[in-house]
């Protein structure tokens, strides 16, 4: 039988999506495994492998896979490795031989690799919100802050495979927080899911303002959204300031680049009621004028899963 099918892994600092895909772009069968449960790359890797095998026997497609793609943070699309990956528990300080390594585990169905946010921007060029276009550039609000860019229709891998970390550029230069990467005031200690939820605990330490989120033990991004959906000023602010770095951020990206679009996508993207306004704010306050409301800011049309899952698994129909 003819081998017309492939998988997508999306890996992510706290779960795993894989999905088998077809040629029309059609997720057939997923699941999620948890990431965090092992510090050792080997055991996660069989535990991958145990779950796409299952749901290759549960859809009934033995023998038709053709390649496996893979999404992950620092993904090096020319090596196969994943290399110091701090949001993942057993990436941390090492280079890991990812796809030779799950490759051997799927009994040497081939493994193509790549950023988790040059995945998604692939999914999203292909079959989401940026079809048509050939220049925007991806950013991913989840664990961490990622980006993908695409200039003329071609993902920007640069010369080592680890171009667009515009997650690591910096975002508060003076006394910035310490990042998960080493360095400090990153974006992503700012921007990401795990900063907003920062935000929160600093800003409750440094006010006596009222907030639902006294109440609470462990803050997540989703109770700081949770309470914005209900009028909470405090978290409302949060959002505000969340934006308006994610803005000013922007703009140095567009200049970067001069994207038709910056296309938002993960968890944190789902907050867009309260991001959308004080982003465009910012961007267009810290931009050159000759880019100013020009540039499109679009949010992920795709279901979180799929796109990255889609996106990943087109790398495997080039193998």
């Amino acid at each position: 039988m003819a081998q017309d099918l492939v998988i997508g892994i999306d890996v992510g600092g706290q779960t795993t999506k894989c999905g088998i895909v077809d040629a029309r772009g059609t997720v057939l069968s997923q699941t999620v495994i948890r990431s965090d449960e092992t510090d050792d790359v080997v055991v996660f890797i069989a535990s991958l492998a145990e779950a796409l095998n299952r749901i290759i026997s549960e859809a009934g497609v033995e023998g038709r896979i053709r390649g496996i793609g893979v999404g992950a943070p620092n993904g090096n699309y020319y090596t196969g490795t994943i290399e110091y990956a701090p949001n993942l528990k057993w990436g941390g300080a090492k280079v890991l031989p990812f796809a030779r390594l799950l490759s051997e585990q799927m009994n040497g169905i081939p493994v193509s690799l790549t950023n988790d946010a040059n995945a998604a921007a692939v999914g999203e060029m292909t079959y989401g919100a940026a079809r048509g276009m050939k220049n925007f550039i991806m950013i991913t609000l989840g664990t961490g802050v990622g980006s993908g860019i695409v200039i003329n229709g071609e993902v920007v891998y640069g010369h080592d495979g680890f171009a667009g970390e515009l997650g690591h550029t910096c975002a508060v230069r003076h006394n910035g927080r310490a990042c998960g990467c080493g360095k400090s005031g990153c974006l992503e200690a700012y921007a990401s899911a795990t900063g907003v939820a920062r935000t929160a605990r600093e800003w409750l330490e440094m006010t006596d303002e009222p907030s639902s989120l006294r109440s609470l033990d462990r803050i997540s991004s989703k109770d700081v959204y949770d309470a914005a959906k209900e009028g909470d000023k405090l978290a409302l602010k949060i959002f505000e300031y969340t934006g308006r770095i994610l803005g000013e951020k922007f703009a140095d990206f567009i200049e970067f680049s001069a994207p038709e679009a910056i296309v938002l996508f993960g968890g944190l993207a789902r907050s867009r009621e309260f991001l959308e306004a004080p982003i465009r704010q910012a961007m267009d306050a810290n931009v050159l004028p000759l880019w100013r409301g020009k540039v499109k800011l679009v949010f992920s049309q795709l279901k979180e899963s799929d796109a990255a899952i889609l996106g990943a698994s087109a790398l495997a129909w080039e193998l």
